[in-house]
């Protein structure tokens, strides 16, 4: 296995960049914050951005606890890469991934100044400290249950050309980590019922929603709900077409991830004409 490493100081744009440096030196495989990628599939790992203090995500990215270092083993055997290309914030901590990971010694070393500006990595730094965003090299998907309720938008990349000479499509996540400065948030009930009563709005064979209950399973919510149906439509279209509707939007506002709507016709309501 050739081992590469990505190295440049937090908040410089590794995240972001990864992909093409992976691309341009014709590797498949990234070890980023705990996660061993496959181009836009997590394999293995515990992203470190989910980790509770910033302590605790330097333990998670450096695979300090021998169970992630057991898996992690586990993961380069089973998927053999001929290349893995490792991201860190300095060339001692990639080393400690190495020295974790028993890994052979590196190829060679990548530097963010060589594939970014110093305006580049500024903007960059400007983003992490002001608005606490952090980059995922895998698509929203890929991570969505991991992250439900921190800030989560899809990312995506498109070059005309790479070094390989054909076309370039990156896919990532931009999140704001549990350890973010901001600090955390919570969503009530009610957040979730305004938000149902104005899809309602929109929607001809709903008359009204009522009792709305929210749970949180950490991967995602469940939300059930009971609504009063207009007389005259199919009511089972109604609802499924009421519930695809109101998941989105939830997804879209809140970003929470929804597991389950659960929608119970209550009611008909007919007009009295």
């Amino acid at each position: 296995m050739k081992v590469y490493a990505f190295v440049g100081p937090s908040g410089t744009g590794k995240s972001y960049r990864a992909q093409l440096v992976a691309s341009e030196n014709n590797i498949h495989y990234i070890i980023d914050d705990g996660l061993l990628i496959d181009e836009n599939e997590v394999l293995a790992g515990t992203s470190a951005k989910k980790a509770p203090t910033k302590i605790e995500t330097i333990r998670h990215a450096l695979f300090v606890e021998p169970k992630e270092q057991e898996e992690m083993k586990k993961a380069l055997k089973k998927y053999k890469p001929d290349s893995l290309l490792i991201l860190g914030t300095s060339d001692k901590m990639i080393e400690k991934i190495r020295e974790s990971l028993d890994l052979p010694e590196l190829t060679k070393t990548i530097y963010i100044n060589d594939v970014a500006t110093e305006e580049e990595m500024e903007k960059a730094r400007n983003i992490r400290v002001t608005q606490g965003k952090h980059v995922i090299p895998v698509p929203t998907f890929e991570i969505k249950k991991d992250f439900s309720g921190y800030i989560l938008d899809p990312l995506q990349i498109f070059r005309s050309r790479s070094a390989n000479g054909g076309p370039y499509i990156s896919e990532k996540s931009i999140i704001r980590p549990t350890f973010s400065y901001l600090g955390n948030f919570t969503i009530s009930d009610s957040v979730f019922r305004q938000i149902a009563e104005r899809v309602a709005k929109k929607e001809e064979g709903i008359y009204s929603v009522s009792r709305i209950r929210v749970e949180n399973y950490g991967e995602g919510i469940s939300i059930y709900m009971e609504a009063v149906i207009n007389y005259g439509d199919n009511i089972i279209n109604i609802l499924n077409d009421f519930k695809n509707k109101l998941k989105k939007e939830i997804e879209k506002q809140t970003a929470m991830n929804v597991l389950k709507v659960d929608l119970v016709a209550k009611g008909i309501h007919m007009e009295e004409k």
